[in-house]
């Protein structure tokens, strides 16, 4: 079993960075392939990034496509998403999932585990 707690989160005005951090608990961080999702109120949950367990393939939905980048650290047991360039369109609710196996999936229904949530929020 793996427990996810993201931090990080924050206001920022539009054009801004923030860095979202993911530490898992349990020594087999490294089996899991690793996720983003957003959620904006009144929306369903997205998908934002993916990165698989070895971390050499990630994934990214278009929207975020060259501003966000998903990173991870097997030896800290944690993942990353780097967020730059930031707009009012970002603001969400951030999740990071972990989903057993070699390959990340952008569907939130193959995820086994979930962190709690990061608010992340762009002002204009």
């Amino acid at each position: 079993q793996v427990q996810l707690v993201e931090s990080g989160g924050g206001s920022v005005q539009a054009g801004g960075s923030l860095r979202l951090s993911c530490a898992a608990s349990g020594r087999t961080f490294s089996l899991y392939s690793l996720g983003w999702f957003r959620q904006a109120p009144g929306k369903e949950r997205e998908f934002v990034a993916t990165i698989t367990r070895g971390g050499s393939s990630t994934y990214y939905a278009d929207s975020v496509k060259g501003r966000f980048t998903i990173s991870r650290d097997n030896a800290k047991n944690t993942m990353y998403l780097q967020m730059n360039s930031l707009k009012p369109e970002d603001t969400a609710v951030y999740y990071c999932a972990a989903r057993y196996g070699w390959t990340g999936s952008t569907s939130n229904s193959e995820y086994n585990y979930w962190g709690q949530g990061t608010q992340v929020t762009v002002s204009s």
